[in-house]
């Protein structure tokens, strides 16, 4: 069964956020979400058309799903709102215009950085700042509002957070950049303790860790090669897609995964 196929409530299935949504898993996510019954409200930096063509992606897949499944009304139509997640304080914003859209029922915690290839003792207070802050203390905050938007201890229905990790945090990615290994770690940490703490408040927590995968996260990072380089690392011989990840997203998000809190799921190929 699908999750297209599962029981549909008639207003659909919620809201969904899906931060670091224009490109790349965000982009695939917030595709596959739209397409399973949840209107989305994505955010994006810089890259407004790339999130503006999401946006008209997930509209389409929106409509198809209400044609579907014969639900009432004409169905709200996807937004996705400017926001830099390295200003932690600007993230209540992004929640304040989702709820406009109906109740939150799942957050995709997916915005996140790299950096250039360097060894700790040649990485700068700045550049450990900025990568802790987008990578970990935005997550957790958002998080947070996630929390009081869904949790039965606030009114709310429940809902599922996924927070995006990665196989670094179990790697420990040396002479590379373990500064991003680490604060992904301290999300696979968080989404254990995090799942525990409002398991009995029908909010399920987890975690999806990718490996290696085809999205230009590797070219800003100075590292375009990196995927086809490391394909001879990886038993399953090749790098992931963005829209592997989705799938696993998606189905965390989903009434299948209903049983599921605290799990990290890696999309990996074995590696």
């Amino acid at each position: 069964m699908t999750l297209s196929e599962r029981s549909v409530p008639k207003a659909g299935r919620g809201v969904a956020v899906v931060t670091g949504g224009s490109r790349g898993i965000g982009a695939a996510s917030a595709r596959l979400l739209a397409r399973s019954g949840w209107t989305v409200c994505l955010t994006y930096r810089k890259e407004k058309d790339a999130a503006a063509e999401v946006v008209r992606a997930c509209d389409a897949a929106t409509r198809e799903f209400h044609a579907e499944h014969g639900l009432p009304g004409t169905p709200t139509g996807a937004i996705a709102v400017a926001a830099d997640v390295e200003e932690p304080a600007s993230i209540p914003e992004v929640f304040t215009a989702a709820d406009s859209l109906g109740q939150l029922t799942v957050l995709v915690n997916n915005a996140g950085v790299t950096d250039r290839s360097a060894r700790v003792d040649e990485m700068t207070v700045d550049r450990l700042t900025r990568m802790f802050t987008i990578n970990t203390i935005s997550v957790i905050v958002c998080a947070g509002e996630a929390v009081r938007r869904m949790s039965t201890r606030y009114g709310g229905p429940g809902g599922s957070i996924v927070n995006i990790s990665s196989a670094a945090s179990r790697l420990g990615s040396p002479g590379m950049y373990v500064d991003y290994a680490a604060s992904k770690g301290a999300i696979d940490t968080f989404t254990i303790g995090l799942a525990r703490e409002v398991a009995g408040e029908k909010v399920r927590v987890n975690a999806v860790r990718p490996g290696i995968i085809l999205t230009d996260i590797h070219a800003t990072s100075g590292d375009a090669d990196r995927p086809a380089q490391a394909a001879s690392t990886i038993p399953a011989g090749r790098p992931g897609t963005a829209d592997e990840v989705a799938d696993a997203v998606a189905w965390l998000c989903s009434d299948g995964a209903s049983y599921t809190t605290g799990a990290i799921v890696d999309v990996s190929g074995g590696r």
